[in-house]
């Protein structure tokens, strides 16, 4: 085995100070979340405690305001900071991404009152959020969701069951998509729901094959009250919400993508430049030289294909298109390059000694979640040719 330590990833940044948050960024991972990872993971444990101290440390509201508690950094450094957390951790990485897209939807459409009521809290408060889109019987088509919000007064009176929630059960907070009106896109509405909301339950967390220590829970809501002043934009905005907050998640599941992937080809970089066959380095031979050479490539290829994405956002440019696009080929990426780098460390590589099958495992999900990669084709197709036909 080599004793070489993976070298960071040389960044390009926009200022001094996004350096220094990287910089930051490093330290904590080195620190608090890589030397504990693989246990942690192995046990279900969910790190709280991490989250807790990014939030001290400001990373918790990086591309949001400063004045309700962010950290006024653009999107293309945010994502690199999405990177280096999950090249050490996906729980943490995606966790982080989960949180920012479930305050999305108040830093942008909620009124003056509410984001100065809630958002700093949300953003540096030491708040963990969720967002609640999914459902049982609607994933990739969310406009058929069932979840029924009732007006009651001055009151909502939410009903329905949310699925495949991220921090489901643990979260401080939810952004909740709810049906007030008739089927179909226009009828849905936004809800900020605290987390210890009478009649709001947690199922036990699914059994996955990755991201164990990530919970993931149906959320059970019987006559959940919520009141008129937790309703987010205007009623029946609510879709069109989830598809804005939708396209900036893309890009965070893309980031995360690149961080497995990177922490794959460094891992079998290390295996392989300190295994030894037939009397030299098997990085020698041409065969693995020529996989390492292509998991390289698909990880620079997708490291600027969401950087393109996120300097287009923070241009204020559309980019739905580029989302789709970098959540696609990132994630397959990911995906390509985990397996690749379970077949260099061979028969170790399928040993849990080793992080390369937990690698593999989590990257699997980041072809799933924000949409799977089957929808992020027919996302570029329509920006291609157009709607479909019917």
């Amino acid at each position: 085995m080599s004793d070489r330590a993976p070298q960071w990833v040389e960044r390009r940044l926009p200022t001094e100070e996004s350096s220094q948050l990287i910089d930051l960024v490093r330290d904590i991972v080195q620190r608090e979340i890589a030397p504990r990872a693989a246990e942690e993971e192995e046990a279900g444990h969910f790190p709280r405690e991490v989250f807790t101290l990014l939030s001290e440390s400001g990373l918790l509201g990086l591309p949001y305001d400063s004045e309700h508690g962010g950290g006024d950094q653009p999107y293309e450094v945010y994502l690199q900071v999405l990177e280096e957390l999950s090249a050490a951790r996906l729980t943490v990485g995606l966790g982080v991404s989960v949180h920012s897209l479930a305050c999305h939807a108040l830093a942008g459409y909620g009124t003056k009152d509410q984001r100065t009521e809630h958002l700093p809290a949300m953003l540096s408060g030491g708040l963990l959020g969720a967002y609640c889109l999914s459902e049982p019987a609607s994933g990739s088509d969310a406009a058929s969701l069932r979840t029924k919000a009732v007006r009651d007064g001055d009151d909502w009176v939410i009903t329905g069951t949310k699925a495949w929630i991220t921090h489901g059960g643990i979260a401080d907070f939810y952004t909740v998509l709810a049906r007030t009106g008739a089927e179909g896109a226009r009828g849905i509405t936004a809800f900020l729901v605290p987390g210890d909301a009478a009649g709001l339950s947690a199922a036990v967390p699914e059994k996955k094959m990755g991201m164990k220590g990530s919970p993931t829970a149906q959320l059970h809501f019987d006559g959940v009250r919520v009141p008129d002043a937790r309703r987010i934009g205007d009623e029946g905005q609510g879709f069109a919400i989830a598809l804005s907050a939708l396209d900036s998640g893309r890009l965070g599941i893309a980031a995360c993508a690149i961080g497995v992937a990177q922490a794959a080809l460094n891992e079998a970089l290390g295996y392989a430049t300190g295994r030894e066959q037939f009397g030299r380095p098997i990085a020698d031979f041409q065969g693995l030289r020529f996989m390492l050479a292509d998991m390289a490539t698909r990880i620079e290829a997708g490291r600027a294909l969401y950087l393109e994405a996120a300097r287009l956002r923070d241009a204020g440019r559309p980019f739905s298109r580029q989302a789709a696009m970098a959540k696609l080929f990132c994630t397959d990426a990911a995906m390509q390059v985990t397996v690749d780098a379970v077949q260099v460390l061979g028969g170790y590589g399928y040993t849990q000694d080793f992080p390369a099958e937990r690698l593999m495992r989590e990257a699997k999900v980041l072809q799933i979640v924000e949409g799977t990669n089957q929808i992020q084709r027919m996302v570029i197709a329509r920006h291609l040719a157009g709607p479909e036909s019917r």
